[in-house]
């Protein structure tokens, strides 16, 4: 398994519009291995997330993609972006295996472990079990990352920040919470304007 062809071509243009449409604060890339097995997950805010972390993140990230995006116009996209589609009305098992055999051939997999945009109230949503899963059955760290403010076109609005790479344990319901719990307070942190 080798980066994405296309992923090279496209990277660069993404870095431009982001940093013209939507400039972003980035905190803590140097948390991110330049090489070896990673797996990034944190809170998704808005459809824009994952584009922000393809322009922000120098190595390739093969993202997990809800199924539908794997149809019509957007096809080619996400197939040549190397996602991996997820069926979000079923246990599936297929987009773990996924992640784990990008993880296995020592590459770099993303993750918003609430499944979908948070539009709800709370801070964060509950997390799914599949990011910590991954690295426990890899041994790949887990470098989780926080988004915060808003993405406001051609103003400075949204920060994403890296923090320390996580060894995750045999315990994946404990790591999972450690994981939701480190995100939820940096976004907490955030919203108090610290």
């Amino acid at each position: 398994m080798k980066d994405k062809l296309f992923y090279k071509i496209v990277r660069p243009i993404v870095l431009i519009l982001i940093k013209i449409l939507y400039p972003s604060q980035v905190l803590g890339l140097d948390n991110i291995p330049k090489e070896g097995r990673i797996l990034l997950a944190g809170n998704h805010t808005k459809w824009l997330d994952p584009v922000l972390l393809v322009s922000v993140v120098k190595r390739q990230v093969h993202f997990l993609a809800k199924e539908e995006l794997f149809h019509g116009l957007t096809k080619p996209i996400v197939k040549g972006m190397g996602c991996v589609p997820v069926n979000r009305k079923i246990h599936d098992k297929n987009a773990l295996q996924g992640a784990i055999d990008f993880l296995n051939n020592d590459l770099c997999v993303g993750i918003f472990p609430e499944g979908t945009i948070n539009r709800t109230d709370d801070i964060i949503m509950p997390f799914k079990i599949g990011a910590v899963k991954a690295c426990s059955e890899t041994n790949s760290k887990l470098v989780p990352f926080v988004i915060t403010g808003k993405y406001k076109l051609f103003r400075k609005g949204v920060k994403i920040e890296f923090l320390e790479p996580m060894t995750i344990g045999n315990n994946l319901d404990e790591e999972n919470n450690k994981l939701m719990n480190k995100i939820s307070n940096k976004l907490e942190e955030g919203n108090n304007g610290s």
